[in-house]
């Protein structure tokens, strides 16, 4: 039989099945392997959605690593503090039930970047508030000084016949400057614009997430997630490092002359340039919306692939058992791959990863998932409270630590006067640190007794401090020089024991992390797999997001020693905190909310535990294969390749 073929036929569209001719003369068309290329669209989304992950992570970072510097810009208390960061949450649980329920109807990729213009708008919005402000005038005793006269002998304890025009200089200067104070609240703004980054940042998770599942092999889910988890962690290394950098740069650099800042970043009163991270933030935010433009709303399922010119139900069977087989040969290739490439990641994101690949290594169903991730949070919980042993001791600061003799002292007995200032005319609330060779910082060269000043700006020295003859100095100097004085090398240390604790904390934590959230994944139906991710981290946002840091900077207000004022008079920010008394309520109130969780995590696995083995008592419990499948999908999927098997079956016997 010859087959004719149309010359006028343009062949540069079409691929031509190659035929086979048979012994009675018929031609049969021999299904061919269509290649695929190693940039498919799913690949492209999940590259798309790790960036967002990580240009996400990264801008919530660096409001976390800038919160103290809005807190001292703005002199407001910590619990205004803690507001200002849950903002976040209040945006994001605005939009999120509605997104998730509604978005996975629309173009999903078009939704998230829609989502990352809006967070990186948000971003741009919180830094507009400095360019909006004049510049920053931090708290010193030095300016009304030098307001009165400007000669670098004036003493600042001896100033009986300039008390009248200090006085009137800060009485005078400060009126105007609170009634700008008082009508402004500038920090809403900041407040607006991070609560506008929750919004855009809501679509991303729940949608993207979704998207994957829906078009990925399910078995390659949990690895995608893990990917995901792993880049989004490279977020916060960028953002604590921006921050820092940020942190060091004076908050007015550029404008002011910085000769003249006599503060370091180690004053308590130092603000650094904690704009410039949105702005960076913000950029970043913008182009990783820019790829999700050009992604379909929809993608073909990778399983089916090479379904698609297989007709009969034994090819099928046969094409997924050497799909199976070929996946397993080739799966230490992909781990040694895959591992080379996150081996400069820091222990959390080995954790999230390992978490993963160790879930689609044992293939973890809902019982072995559950008890791998709520075991390896214990375990994290129980290395965290080795914190509680691992502490710096106090700044020594006269009349507030110790005495002005160098004596401990209760937080209930402190005194900011004594003998040696008794007749200096001294400020209590002003807060401009000097330190002696004593070790001791006193709270202002006034308190401490100064006679006399030299040099200006940073390399200001005070003299003849009565203060400094009350102790047992070594070398009889009684000269104290600007700026708190540093701690112990033994604090430095016990910072590296902590960060350790900390590191080997988190990577158990993170072990687990990514079993419990596909967990949460699997028990819901398909088409709902959006809405509960969102219905999640709605939970999340509301009961822990939002009044976390509200109730958190209001027992950490409870712990501070000495408070700045403001331009107008009023409290400021906390200027030195009780470090034993900050240690003990910041990690007892974590471990008092942890610790009933795992209550309930306990009851959450005697449910799965009870569900799926009421299914089939021949499930295991230990992470293994499980005969039981996670979802409904898996179900289906399993039926149909059993009824597929026994057509099979019943056409042999024939």
């Amino acid at each position: 039989m010859r087959v004719e073929t149309d010359s006028n036929v343009n062949h540069s569209n079409l691929e031509v099945e190659p035929t086979q001719t048979l012994e009675d003369g018929a031609i049969k068309h021999v299904p061919v392997k269509k290649k695929t290329s190693c940039c498919t669209g799913l690949k492209v989304f999940l590259l798309a959605l790790s960036f967002s992950y990580l240009c996400k992570t990264l801008s919530g970072t660096v409001m976390k690593s800038s919160i103290t510097q809005i807190e001292r810009r703005f002199d407001i208390p910590s619990s205004v503090a803690g507001l200002i960061d849950g903002s976040f949450e209040m945006g994001n649980l605005l939009v999120l039930a509605f997104v998730s329920y509604f978005g996975a109807k629309f173009h999903r990729p078009k939704i998230i970047a829609l989502g990352c213009c809006i967070m990186s708008a948000g971003s741009i919005l919180t830094a507009m508030p400095h360019f909006f402000m004049g510049y920053y005038k931090y708290e010193t005793a030095s300016h009304a000084v030098l307001s009165v006269n400007s000669t670098s002998s004036l003493s600042p304890c001896s100033v009986d016949q300039n008390v009248t025009g200090v006085s009137e200089t800060l009485s005078e200067q400060p009126d105007s400057d609170c009634v700008k104070a008082a009508a402004s609240y500038i920090w809403i703004y900041v407040l607006l614009g991070n609560l506008l980054r929750g919004v855009g940042e809501s679509p991303i998770t729940p949608l993207g997430i979704s998207y994957l599942d829906d078009f990925a092999k399910e078995e390659d889910t949990p690895f995608y997630i893990a990917c995901l988890h792993t880049v989004a962690m490279i977020g916060p290394i960028i953002g604590y490092l921006l921050g820092s950098l940020c942190a060091s740069l004076y908050v007015d650099i550029g404008f002011v002359d910085l000769g003249s800042i006599t503060i370091t970043p180690k004053d308590s009163r130092w603000v650094g340039a904690w704009w410039l991270g949105f702005i960076i933030a913000g950029i970043t935010n913008l182009i990783a919306a820019i790829p999700f433009c050009f992604l379909p709303k929809s993608l073909k399922k990778q399983k089916e692939e090479n379904n698609d010119n297989i007709s009969s139900d034994l090819s099928k069977i046969k094409g997924d058992q050497s799909r199976h087989h070929k996946s397993e040969n080739h799966q230490p290739v992909k781990w040694s791959v895959i591992s080379k490439g996150v081996t400069a990641l820091p222990a959390v994101s080995i954790g999230i990863f390992l978490g993963g690949l160790i879930m689609k290594k044992y293939k973890m169903g809902m019982i072995g998932a559950t008890k791998f991730g709520f075991g390896m949070s214990l375990t994290a919980f129980l290395i965290t409270l080795t914190h509680f042993f691992v502490g710096c001791e106090n700044h020594v600061v006269a009349g507030l630590t110790v005495s002005y003799d160098g004596k401990p002292v209760a937080r209930h007995e402190t005194s900011l006067f004594s003998v040696c200032n008794s007749d200096c005319k001294c400020a209590t609330n002003q807060w401009d640190p000097v330190c002696g060779d004593n070790g001791i910082t006193y709270i202002s060269a006034c308190l401490a007794g100064c006679k006399a000043s030299t040099g200006h700006g940073k390399n200001k020295v005070y003299h003849n401090c009565s203060c400094m003859e009350i102790t047992d100095s070594q070398s009889g100097n009684t000269s104290v020089i600007l700026g708190q004085c540093p701690k112990s090398d033994d604090c430095s240390r016990k910072f590296i024991y902590y960060t350790v604790i900390q590191v080997i904390s988190a990577f158990f934590h993170a072990l687990g992390g990514t079993p419990l959230y596909v967990t949460m994944f699997r028990c819901v139906h398909p088409e709902l797999k959006s809405l509960a991710v969102g219905l999640y981290t709605l939970i999340i946002r509301a009961l822990a997001g939002i009044p976390a840091p509200i109730y958190f900077g209001a027992l950490i207000d409870r712990t501070c020693l000495k408070w700045g004022s403001s331009s107008c008079g009023h409290r400021g920010a906390c200027r030195i905190y009780d470090s034993d008394a900050y240690r003990y309520t910041y990690l007892g109130l974590i471990a008092g909310l942890r610790l009933p969780s795992y209550f309930l995590a306990f009851l959450f696995y005697t449910m799965v535990k009870k569900q799926y083995q009421a299914k089939d008592p021949k499930s295991t419990e230990n992470g293994g294969q499980e005969s039981v499948p996670m979802n409904k999908e898996a179900n289906s999927k399993s039926n149909e390749y059993l009824s597929s098997s026994s057509v099979v079956e019943r056409e042999s016997r024939i």
